[in-house]
């Protein structure tokens, strides 16, 4: 909810804020200190059972909420996501532990349409919901309002979490959170970057931390990820990409529908909603076809949906283009994106040793945040240069969009590297 709830409202929050140059760090902010929240889980469900670190995770999101919540700028905000960024890294590192330990091979493809189908609910209401609150209440509501469940969420969660400690101590190394901390900051050095008008700060900016993060990530991403290498290299360097395609590009369409095409956050939040419950039939449909259809071809399949609906949804930033292009639109890319994403998560964690789960269920969001994090920072400096240089703002978002389908271009031609075989037959 929280994730669909925050890009809903933003537009209003930068109304109220102001700081459009920090729009996009307000996302990639976020995600940045998932890749340390993501290490740190990952090398601790390796170690031992994983409640604590969840019980962690769940305090810093509420941390997060809090200070987001209660911020007198923007320069806070960004603050308060990456606290609760870091809790968000954690736990959805350790969902994905719980899935790999917890299942056999045979069952996985359910449980990640299981665990996308949790986005249905809040992918109804969430949207719409933290629209009108955004439009009649306040926006700090749709950060604050969410206290309340975390509470909840620890009830559920960690009594299983006892449960699932790993077969052997086989960890890679403490050394991956200090390498997940040099790479945060080589991040947090390019994005910095994003919010600069000046060529004098922004090469070195990008110089350094570029230099840094390539350097971290080879060390903390398996051999050949960069070439992506046949395998399990080149299902992690898919991952990344494809979801800086899609996530930089929903970060900005609803500042493309209420800035460009001036509709209110409650309509802007339908094109979310949309891509939510698509997702989430993709995921299914990914679990009954896992058996029969290679992972290659349902990765190529579900990256020339999300081609499209970039392009479709892209489009709105045209006045002549109808508004419901952009749910019709955003509908298409998340159908594709269920079945891409589903299929490639579940690609790294059969291709990982049994022991060690907790690396590989990390690597895996570290590729997701990593992308998720550059592309709503890609985005956000264009529409920042676009602002700077006095372009038509709907000339500097449809700019952005034309880069996220480029991406998703590289991600499909990427995804033929994947293994040409289908997942094991279902068990029960």
């Amino acid at each position: 909810f929280e994730a669909l709830a925050v890009a809903t409202a933003m537009p209003v929050v930068e109304d109220d804020l102001g700081g459009l140059q920090l729009y996009g760090l307000v996302f990639s902010g976020f995600m940045v200190a998932n890749l340390v929240g993501a290490a740190y889980a990952g090398l601790e469900a390796d170690r031992r059972e994983p409640a604590m670190s969840f019980a962690i995770g769940l305090g810093l999101f509420g941390a997060g909420l809090i200070l987001g919540g209660l911020a007198p700028s923007m320069e806070v905000l960004v603050a308060g996501r990456c606290v609760q960024g870091l809790g968000s890294g954690m736990i959805v590192t350790l969902a994905y532990v719980g899935i790999a330990r917890g299942y056999e091979e045979a069952l996985r493809p359910r449980m990640l349409a299981v665990l996308s189908s949790a986005w249905v609910i809040p992918g109804m209401i969430g949207p719409a919901l933290a629209g009108a609150v955004a439009d009649h209440l306040s926006w700090r509501l749709v950060f604050l309002g969410i206290l309340p469940l975390l509470p909840l969420a620890g009830l559920l969660t960690l009594p299983v979490m006892r449960h699932l400690a790993p077969e052997k101590d086989m960890t890679p190394g403490s050394n991956r959170l200090l390498l997940s901390l040099v790479l945060a900051t080589g991040a947090g050095l390019v994005l910095t970057a994003s919010t600069q008008s000046e060529a004098i700060v922004i090469v070195p900016l990008v110089a350094t931390g570029s230099v840094v993060a390539v350097l971290a990530l080879r060390a903390l991403l398996p051999p050949g990820t960069f070439t992506a290498a046949p395998g399990l290299p080149a299902a992690i360097a898919v991952l990344g990409i494809s979801s800086a395609a899609f996530f930089g590009t929903e970060a900005f369409l609803p500042f493309a529908l209420t800035d460009v095409r001036g509709q209110s956050p409650t309509i802007a939040g339908l094109s979310l909603t949309a891509a939510t419950l698509s997702w989430t039939a993709g995921a299914w449909i990914q679990a009954q076809r896992a058996q029969v259809w290679s992972r290659r071809s349902m990765v190529v399949a579900g990256m020339l949906f999300v081609i499209s609906g970039i392009a479709i949804a892209g489009s709105v930033t045209i006045d002549e283009v109808p508004v419901m292009a952009a749910a019709v639109g955003w509908g298409v890319g998340g159908l594709g994106m269920g079945l891409a994403y589903s299929a490639v998560s579940l690609t790294i964690l059969s291709e990982a040793p049994a022991e060690q789960t907790g690396y590989a269920s990390s690597s895996l969001h570290l590729a997701n945040v990593l992308g998720v994090a550059f592309g709503a920072g890609i985005a956000g400096a264009i529409v920042g240069a676009g602002d700077a240089a006095d372009w038509a703002t709907g000339t500097s978002t449809g700019a952005a969009f034309a880069v996220m389908a480029g991406l998703a271009v590289i991600a499909s031609v990427t995804a033929l590297r994947l293994p040409g075989r289908p997942f094991a037959a279902t068990g029960s």
